[in-house]
């Protein structure tokens, strides 16, 4: 049989919200040599619509799932896969949800690969039920993963031999020319795009501005991204007790042209975050020649060079550590471009879509075998 005659369904997330797994899902569905290359059918399992819904249950999202079953029954009757592809919420209400449709493709004995974009099931299998629901869930299945860093997390429920590594890759992108003319002398510029979790580091970047400020730098801290745990409101009002509002600002969301200019315009870019296992908007940075300033977390060791394109605080809240660091790369313009090249480079080689597309299409190919 012809690998475009193979028949895969692929149950992903797709946007909105956007985050990490719904943008690879949309690049999965895309992928012109993921389509040529086999019978693809896409069956959108996210359920919710916006970012402070995730992990919540409403009347909506149960009514969302009874229509996910029944669309995935209809699937499995006309034409039963011979692979399924399905990007796995691994922890609270999410995989509950999960759960009911993997038992769905289990009746009709369907192979299964997950791909995992999040962590947590060391923890959470700890409670009897949820660890009899892994076992259920991992049993006979592979799985991807974006880093070898993440194994930990799985090593209970699957098998190293069946583990497929696969970091994330994103669509290029190059500086337009009216980008790069920015004037010489400016403010120092500190960047944080991402959606506002408390556990994405945004406290306590706020803490380190606090101790940048009070040793007289000069400096203005963005803070871009949807609300998520935490409100617009919540933001402004630690910003205001720091008496930090002349250099941290919430701008809200940014698309498009505008995302880009966020990043052109930035010096560094700070994601003190222990909630992400591989964060795309590291990747963008990358792209943007900006040193990245991260936490020793998931597979963010994979993605920043401590030392060579930016630096990884060993602990994630350590207000004290990451400032040290932003006042590493303030002081210090030529090491801060240099950083910034190195990250441009290894993004190039490691993590553009076409290379994470032949990742995935190898991967695929092995496990439809």
């Amino acid at each position: 049989m012809s690998q475009i005659q193979v028949n895969i369904l692929f149950m992903l997330h797709l946007p909105p919200p956007v985050h990490g797994s719904s943008i690879v899902g949309e690049l999965v569905k895309e992928s012109k040599i993921i389509n040529e290359s086999f019978h693809a059918r896409y069956l959108n399992i996210i359920m919710s619509r916006k970012v402070e819904e995730t992990g919540k249950t409403s009347l909506r999202k149960i009514v969302r799932l009874v229509e996910i079953w029944l669309l995935l029954l209809v699937k499995l009757i006309h034409r039963r896969p011979r692979l399924c592809y399905y990007s796995l919420t691994t922890t609270g209400a999410g995989f509950f949800k999960d759960v009911i449709l993997i038992s769905l493709l289990r009746l009709f004995h369907v192979k299964i690969i997950y791909h995992i974009h999040n962590k947590g099931i060391k923890q959470f299998q700890k409670k009897k039920l949820n660890h009899i629901l892994y076992r259920f869930v991992f049993k006979n299945s592979r799985v991807i993963l974006l880093s070898r860093h993440l194994y930990y997390d799985i090593e209970t429920c699957v098998a190293e031999e069946h583990v497929f590594y696969c970091p994330n890759g994103i669509k290029d992108y190059q500086p337009k020319t009216a980008f790069l003319s920015l004037p010489e002398k400016r403010i120092f510029k500190i960047l944080f795009l991402s959606n506002l979790i408390r556990e994405k580091g945004v406290f306590v970047l706020i803490e380190a501005c606090s101790i940048l400020r009070d040793k007289g730098y000069s400096f203005q801290c963005d803070f871009i991204g949807g609300e998520g745990d935490v409100t617009e409101k919540q933001l402004n009002s630690f910003i205001k007790q720091k008496e930090l509002t002349e250099h941290v600002k919430y701008l809200g969301k940014r698309y498009g042209k505008l995302k880009e200019l966020a990043f052109e315009q930035a010096d560094v870019f700070v994601l003190p975050s222990r909630y992400d296992c591989f964060p795309l908007v590291i990747l963008e940075a990358m792209q943007h020649s900006l040193p990245v300033i991260s936490a020793y977390e998931g597979g963010m060791p994979d993605m920043v060079d401590d030392g060579s394109t930016g630096f990884l605080i060993p602990v994630y809240d350590d207000a004290e550590e990451l400032a040290k660091r932003i006042e590493y790369l303030l002081s210090n313009p030529f090491e801060r471009k240099k950083m910034g090249v190195n990250g441009r480079i290894k993004y190039e080689n490691n993590f553009t879509l076409p290379i994470f597309e032949k990742r995935f299409l190898s991967i695929l190919q092995e496990a439809v075998k």
